[in-house]
């Protein structure tokens, strides 16, 4: 019976013109494919931040951050809202479900934003929203901006006017942030006991602050014929203008600023130190678009760096402190590397099983254009050229070759049966076509549960799946056209007899012989083949079970993040030191290239880190230093630094496990439970140190305790008081002056050596009737007491987050937690999880109904293709329970602590997302087995 086939064998120019086709349509696709760590998602959130000066936690929680997180989520496509308020600030993070359409999101959260605008406090700043790109709580690169001779503030300036333009004008930057940075503002250091001698109160500087430094739209004159654009000098420029300033009159007697304060052109705040290779510096992280190639916009940010270099002020040096696309060009190095090497080895294999040149043609031919032919489909398919889809291509190596070799098996068969070379190829492509048209459906049919998996695992390997399926349905359009004309052309009836052929047919004869005999002893105890068969079956419930689960195992990035804990009651100048002896620490190693640390009292804004030398330099691993960074770093008194790797894959948090608990009542009672949980956790040794609890109430905070009899008896006012106490310790802006083009804030305060201690408040005068000056002392004492420093909500809830690094897989240190939590936490108490944890425990209940949908596609398939259901049964059940077994096998011995050196660590691995993709290939690729055998034994039968 004829066959398409036949066509091809009969018109070899036209079987060449098709592979041809397949080939220049995939170099073509080749040189536009994009580059990136991993397949295309959008990962975004958005943050809205709002700076209340001078306000507690806890009135910047009831006042600003509770009205902005209900308006806030309402907005559609959150997947869930944290947020965090602290002295002066309130922070909201809406975390979007992967994939939503972040512009979407943004128009929303603003309009949700700007209808309680109103509702928020008048002295609080207008709310900052911003979005970014969350597969990493880091940048994908920080620069370093070092100078000995320009002050950090000249530092920074130049980089806002000049560096930070240029960079984000950069395609694909979302943002050049500058991190350590101290921006201009005209400092004015009031100074108390000059005021009260001259009797002016701290809101009587504002308000001639505010009166005199001005900014004035005049407008312009129209005459007959000429129009003239007007400008008045109502607003003031310099340090000396400010002097100047009057502040009251006195008869004939002018009191100028420079009387009551020190005018100077400072920094908005001193509370944040940058060191670079223990060096004094200014960092700028660069992120990057969600959806935009990091690779190639880190590349380009490069070259637009280089261009600034030429330009720097003397003295001032750039450089590259960390690149996160380092890792990723490294990672496709070493992937095209085995891509090389596993055709070179499979071309090997070929050679030695096929015994002739001849014979290996079609098979080698079949690869490049297969894999060539795969690059086109991802274009088609709008995939880009990532980690899982260059995966997918090495992979597909084995399995694209694998028809190419089936026909030259069956037409060399044929040929040796005694037919004549093209005959053999009709007659052997035939036979073909129906099994392999059944191989690259299963295949492709065992990856559609993949394809519409949502979450992380659909998102990251859904280019996966398809980039294979492509391989493989290519692979068998060339099999079935170039490859049997091939074999029509270069197979001649007894060239398998001969040479090196002959010898390698001759051996295959006698295993072929063999292994009849074995079987034909195997049918016969047909009962201990079920029962040995049912047992490995169901051992592989147990081994699944007992399997460590992990997200993903630990890559090898070549840096260390430190999360860094600093006391509550630290300052900068209490700090640094701890901070310099951390960066010795670092550089203690050798195989360290850089250090970087931004040390700032404020709680979570201090972290540091090393990089390590190129891959290529150095032997050990990122992991190895983790624990000997650890060790020395806990003998550096005044911080605590946790050393960690950045998350695997995208979307991580800080560490692995964030373990969240909620509630409607009081942090402090939260608190309490956490502590417990922790304490519970670290006596079973679930931590590979003490995990840091975000929620502290140790925060010291005096209470100005205000007697309102005595302020009613002195005629004085609750709204007065305040903003003379908010205008002396405040520091908040009172409005703007101009440099250059550019606006900086001026910002009045106490100076530092008058508010050392809450004590010194009470020689502070507030404004009485008639604004003469009263003493703070008169009507107000001061108490003493500790509150939290920060209060953190999860989903609208008072929550506490327990983080840490489990000594062993993350699934056994979150199944730990919640089964404790179960056992401790009173009714109304929710648990929740963020970063990698949530990815964890949302990815890891989908694989079995994946897998089981994969296993009812497959047979659907193989049922429509063989029009039974029996043949489908036979195929399944022949070979995909002893695969999952001999897999699992490499799951099952992984040791328990994935840092204890074992003798399986070398060839064992977890069960994460990427083992879970290949147990769902491997019930693809062992079901091709089954469909040959049981199409022959078909034929055979017929």
């Amino acid at each position: 019976m004829k066959s398409f086939t036949d066509i091809f064998v009969r018109r070899p120019v036209l079987a060449m013109v098709v592979s041809l086709v397949i080939v220049i349509a995939g170099l073509q696709a080749i040189r536009t494919l994009n580059v990136r760590q991993y397949p295309r998602s959008e990962n975004a959130s958005i943050t809205v931040k709002t700076v209340y000066v001078g306000a507690s936690a806890d009135l910047v929680r009831g006042f600003i951050t509770s009205p902005l997180e209900r308006a806030i989520a309402a907005a559609d496509g959150i997947d869930y809202l944290q947020s965090q308020s602290q002295q002066g600030l309130s922070t909201i993070t809406a975390r979007l479900r992967l994939n939503y359409d972040s512009n979407k999101a943004l128009a929303q959260i603003s309009a949700q934003v700007e209808s309680v605008r109103n509702f928020l406090p008048v002295e609080a700043e207008v709310p900052t929203i911003k979005i970014e790109q969350a597969d990493s709580e880091y940048a994908s690169a920080y620069l370093s901006f070092t100078s000995d001779i320009l002050q950090p503030n000249q530092v920074t300036d130049y980089l806002v006017r000049i560096v930070q333009p240029r960079l984000s004008a950069v395609p694909g930057v979302q943002a050049a942030d500058i991190l350590g940075g101290r921006t201009f503002a005209m400092r004015i250091w009031l100074k108390p006991d000059r005021m009260a001698a001259l009797n002016i109160s701290p809101a009587q500087v504002r308000q001639v602050l505010a009166a005199n430094n001005y900014l004035a739209a005049v407008g312009q004159t129209k005459g007959a014929l000429v129009k003239v654009n007007l400008t008045a000098n109502t607003d003031l420029h310099t340090a000396d203008d400010f002097k100047k300033l009057v502040v009251r009159r006195d008869k004939d007697t002018l009191i100028r600023l420079s009387d009551i304060a020190d005018v100077v052109l400072g920094a908005e705040d001193y509370d944040t130190e940058v060191r670079f290779s223990q060096q004094r510096a200014v960092f700028m992280g660069i992120r990057v678009l969600p959806n935009a190639n990091s690779v190639d916009v880190i590349k380009r940010a490069r070259v637009e760096l280089e261009q600034i270099k030429r330009d720097l002020p003397t003295g001032m040096e750039a450089s590259v402190a960390y690149d996160a696309t380092a890792y990723i060009n490294d990672a496709m190095h070493e992937v095209f590397k085995t891509l090389i090497e596993t055709l070179c080895i499979v071309m090997l294999v070929i050679f030695l099983f096929l015994g002739s040149w001849r014979s290996v043609l079609a098979p080698i031919v079949a690869i490049p254009v297969s894999l060539i032919g795969a690059v086109f489909l991802m274009q088609a398919f709008g995939f880009t050229l990532n980690l899982l889809t260059l995966l997918a291509i090495v992979l597909s190596v084995g399995l694209v070759v694998d028809d190419a070799i089936v026909v030259v098996e069956n037409v060399e068969r044929h040929l040796r049966e005694g037919m004549r070379g093209i005959e053999a190829a009709l007659q052997g492509a035939r036979e073909l076509v129906a099994p392999i048209i059944a191989m690259t459906i299963t295949l492709a049919a065992v990856y559609v549960p993949i394809g519409l998996q949502g979450g992380l695992t659909g998102s990251l390997f859904r280019e996966f799946a398809l980039t294979l399926a492509g391989a493989v349905f290519i692979s068998g359009v060339v099999a079935l056209t170039l490859s049997s004309m091939i074999c029509s052309k270069l197979l001649h009836r007894g060239d398998a007899d001969k040479g090196f052929s002959g010898l390698i047919n001759r051996n295959f004869d006698r295993f072929r012989n063999a292994y009849g005999r074995l079987l034909d002893r195997t049918l016969q105890v047909r009962p201990a083949v079920y029962v040995v068969w049912i047992g490995l079956a169901l051992l592989t419930i147990p081994m699944f079970k007992m399997s460590k689960h992990e997200l993903a195992p630990v890559e090898d990035q070549g840096v260390i993040f430190g999360f860094v804990d600093t006391p509550a009651n630290a300052t900068l100048d209490q700090l640094q030191p701890y901070a310099d002896a951390a960066g010795k620490v670092f550089h203690s190693f050798p195989e360290t290239n850089f250090s970087f640390q931004i040390t700032s009292p404020t709680e979570g804004e201090s972290f540091g880190g090393m990089v390590l030398k190129p891959w290529g330099v150095r032997k050990a691993p990122t992991s190895s230093f983790v624990g000997p960074v650890m060790m020395k770093l806990t003998q550096i008194p005044g911080i605590e630094m946790f050393p960690i790797m950045p998350p695997a894959l995208p979307g991580g948090g800080f560490m692995p496990v964030e373990f969240y608990i909620c509630s409607t009542t009081e942090p402090e009672r939260i608190l309490e439970l956490a502590e417990q949980l922790k304490m519970r956790a670290m006596q079973a040794g679930v931590f590979r140190f003490p995990p840091p609890i975000d929620t502290k109430i140790d925060q010291p905070e005096s209470q100005i305790i205000i007697d309102h009899d005595k302020v009613a008896t002195l005629g004085l006012d609750m709204k007065q008081i305040g903003a003379d106490l908010s205008a002396m310790v405040g520091g908040n802006f009172v409005n703007w002056f101009n440099i250059s083009g550019r606006s900086y804030k001026v910002i009045p305060q106490v100076q530092r050596i008058d508010r050392l201690n809450a004590s010194q408040l009470e020689n502070m005068y507030v404004t009485g009737p008639n604004n003469k000056l009263v003493p703070l002392s008169t009507i107000a004492t001061i108490q003493n007491r500790t509150v939290p420093r920060s209060l953190n909500r999860m989903q609208q809830l008072n929550a506490v987050r327990i983080m840490g690094v489990p000594t062993g897989s993350l699934d056994s240190a979150l199944k730990f937690l919640e089964d404790e939590a179960a056992k401790m936490l009173p009714k109304g108490y929710v648990i929740d999880y963020t970063g990698e944890s949530r990815q964890l425990r949302a990815e890891g209940n989908k694989f079995l109904p994946a897998f089981a949908l994969a296993i009812v596609m497959i047979f659907l398939v193989l049922a429509a293709q063989f029009n039974s259901f029996r043949d489908p049964f036979i195929i399944l059940l022949g070979s995909v329970p002893l695969a999952l077994f001999g897999a699992l096998i490499f799951t099952f011995l992984k040791m328990p602590n994935p840092n204890m050196a074992f003798f399986t660590d070398k060839w064992t691995t977890t069960l994460n997302i990427y083992s879970q993709v290949g147990l769902v290939t491997l019930v693809g690729l062992i079901s091709r087995n089954g469909i040959l055998i049981v199409q022959f034994a078909n034929e055979l039968q017929r």
